[in-house]
């Protein structure tokens, strides 16, 4: 799919509205932080990112204040979300990010100010959200709001991938990756593959890390986050940033929490990489490399459909040796038990793994990026 064209800049650029509420950690603000610098940067839109927790954006993008109530970076204005927002209009298109319930001083002015109201909602590989991306739901005042799903399939709403993700990735090599490491104080070794690990608390950890440290070499990368509790306990000791810790066949590297850009790159260099929730799950997607996903934990088990749905999309043309090993590891991830027993088979079919999640990208971004199809979406329906 071809990209909108760029808007003419010699008349003011259109407005839009993003409003995000802090729910999993930086998921939420990690998805809407990429749209929204996506926005700007490539469409020439004018960018207001309404956020009740600008701290935890400011963790994800340098440069950014959690004090100031507003303040400009990255081509986007960014405002704290709090008791007194939403009085001032809206702009043309209005973005409630995963039902964030918007102000009710802002609710209140739509039937006047008409924007295109808009629904972003979680990401899912599951059928029915094909069905549903784009239709109406009528609210008070005669206003419709949008329901927008990000997907994997040409009739859903796509997947964030910035242009600058596509070049830079590209360009990233063995070489890169190594001066990388070497710039946080890791050497690489010749013949060591590496893990990335980004997870929730995980009760089938250590079983897991017994295998990585009596098998083949492997370096574990482990960003500054939740998973180091349960890291240190079964290391013996506490961890934090710029920790080193050995066990057998096994390296453990803690880094400091990465923003976005760095995030991205530390994906680039692995060889596996374990990711959880949304933002990091799609990262790993376009970083070519195999992955290992950690549903968010849903009430009844519901993640377990949405796990499932994307392993039929993921693992659709493989040979099916390779997709059973993969299958049975990514469940046993999410279910924290049987890990060790379904890791062997699992680590044998890495390589194959590799070749098929680049033309998987490559498939992804065949109809065009969230971005993209957003702005076109918008466009049949402001005229």
């Amino acid at each position: 799919m071809s990209r909108p064209p760029a808007p003419c800049h010699t008349a003011p650029a259109q407005r839009w509205d993003l409003w995000c509420r802090v729910v999993d950690n930086y998921g939420d603000a990690g998805v809407c932080w990429r749209l929204a610098r996506q926005l700007a940067a490539e469409y020439g839109l004018a960018v207001q990112l309404w956020i009740d927790r600008p701290e935890a954006l400011a963790r994800l993008q340098p440069g950014i204040d959690p004090a100031r109530p507003r303040q400009h970076c990255a081509g986007v204005d960014i405002l704290r979300w709090d008791a007194d927002s939403g009085a001032s209009p809206p702009g043309a298109v209005l973005i409630e990010a995963f039902a964030c319930e918007l102000p009710v001083a802002l609710r209140a002015q739509l039937a006047v100010t008409r924007p295109l109201w808009i629904n972003l909602e979680y990401l899912s590989a599951e059928d029915w959200i094909d069905g549903c991306h784009g239709l109406p739901s009528p609210q008070a005042g005669g206003v419709a709001k949008y329901f927008y799903f990000p997907g994997f399939t040409p009739a859903s709403g796509g997947l964030i991938c910035e242009a600058t993700c596509r070049s830079a990735r590209a360009a990233w090599d063995e070489t890169a990756a190594r001066g990388w490491l070497a710039a946080h104080g890791i050497d690489a070794r010749g013949g060591e593959r590496r893990l990335s690990l980004f997870a929730y608390e995980q009760a089938a950890l250590g079983e897991w890390l017994e295998q990585l440290a009596s098998g083949e070499p492997w370096l574990l990368l482990v960003p500054e986050g939740r998973i180091l509790e349960a890291l240190g306990a079964w290391a013996g000791q506490p961890l934090a940033a710029g920790s080193r810790y050995a066990r057998g066949a096994l390296r453990l590297a803690v880094l400091p929490f990465l923003d976005q850009d760095d995030y991205d790159r530390l994906l680039w260099s692995c060889t596996l990489n374990a990711v959880r929730g949304e933002d990091s799950f799609v990262r790993a997607q376009w970083a070519r490399r195999p992955l290992l996903w950690q549903a968010y934990r849903q009430a009844q088990d519901a993640h377990f459909d949405k796990l499932d749905a994307w392993l039929q999309r993921w693992l659709a043309g493989l040979d099916a040796g390779v997709a059973d090993a993969t299958r049975r590891f990514q469940l046993a991830w999410n279910r924290e038990r049987d890990v060790a027993a379904a890791w062997p088979e699992f680590a044998a079919v890495l390589p194959a793994l590799e070749q098929h999640a680049a033309g998987w990208a490559e498939q992804l971004l065949h109809d065009g990026d969230l971005a993209a199809k957003l702005v076109q979406f918008t466009a049949s329906r402001l005229g």
